[in-house]
């Protein structure tokens, strides 16, 4: 059994800051990637930021040079830093890994639950 769980999300003003963070844990061999996306209101689900084993990154425009992704390979957590944050980062932000629970099995994803963000202009 696999679980991510999340954390840190909540309401911040307008130029404010939160870290979420996201813990996987169970019967976990190996984990490839992980990642954050969220889901505003109304609108599709999208990749925000995603961070490979080797520490390579990825950001989706909108939050370049606000947002930092990094994780802690020896406890199986990412993180987001989320800085100068503006109402269009309001959503729910699920975390994602890409994993295997074993070493022969394919790779899956897993997610987390999702946590709230809300940011008030």
């Amino acid at each position: 059994q696999v679980q991510l769980v999340e954390s840190g999300g909540g309401l911040v003003q307008t130029g404010g800051s939160l870290r979420l963070s996201c813990a996987a844990s169970g019967s976990i061999f190996s984990i490839n990637f992980m990642a954050w996306y969220r889901q505003a209101p109304g609108k599709q689900r999208e990749l925000v930021a995603s961070i490979t084993s080797d520490g390579g990154t990825n950001y989706v425009d909108s939050v370049k040079g606000r947002f930092t992704i990094s994780r802690d390979n020896a406890k199986n957590t990412v993180y987001l830093q989320m800085n100068s944050l503006k109402p269009e980062d309001t959503g729910v932000y699920y975390c994602n890994g890409n994993l295997r629970r074993w070493k022969y099995e394919s790779p899956r994803d897993y997610w987390g639950q999702g946590t709230q963000v809300t940011v008030s202009s």
